[in-house]
């Protein structure tokens, strides 16, 4: 069964640990809190901390009826830039759509490595952000910012809105966790390069 045109599709390619699951799921919660259909599922197997992982959304205004692995996403998300080399990331993906990068290189210098993908190609400094605003490396956080700033799956202000309520329930005693989320996630948005 085919996707309808008013489903989008995001894969994520990540490695065991980075949070790319999380990210994923997180999306799912906020595209359904927008009155969307929502999936968000991991594909992995017996991996551990630091193999690559795979997961999936599928966001549409109406009824999901496909149930499967996304086999020619809309978006891809790259948590990690060292997959770049080990993984067909650009595999199926739609040259109307774009891939999203964590690196801290210009969209033109990775185009090289994308197999002739034609498409838009984007990037954050994930790690340079996560850093800056949560002390550690924690690429999702900013991940997930650039991944809604590009597909446009949910509107920006309602996206940040969702994602603070999210946190404020999730880290209530801690009041710095929230405020450097957010920080991550507005600085993404901001950063995002498109090339």
């Amino acid at each position: 069964m085919c996707k309808d045109s008013n489903t989008v599709e995001i894969r994520w390619h990540g490695r065991g640990g980075q949070g790319a699951k999380t990210a994923c799921l997180l999306l799912a919660d906020v595209c359904f809190s927008s009155g969307k259909q929502v999936q968000g599922f991991p594909e992995y197997g017996p991996e551990r901390m630091g193999a690559p992982i795979t997961a999936y959304n599928r966001i549409s205004d109406g009824q999901n009826r496909v149930h499967s692995n996304i086999y020619n996403p809309d978006y891809v998300v790259v948590v990690d830039e060292t997959l770049l080399h080990s993984v067909d990331v650009t595999a199926g993906l739609s040259e109307e759509g774009a891939i999203i990068i964590n690196s801290s290189k210009e969209p033109a210098e990775l185009r090289k490595h994308l197999g002739g993908y034609k498409g838009r190609v984007c990037t954050v400094d994930a790690e340079k952000i996560s850093i800056a605003t949560l002390g550690k490396n924690f690429p999702n956080t900013p991940m997930l910012a650039a991944a809604v700033k590009v597909s446009k799956v949910v509107e920006n202000d309602k996206f940040l809105q969702d994602m603070e309520s999210s946190f404020r329930h999730k880290f209530a005693s801690k009041p710095n966790v929230i405020q450097g989320n957010m920080e991550a996630l507005k600085m993404s948005m901001e950063e995002v390069k498109v090339g």
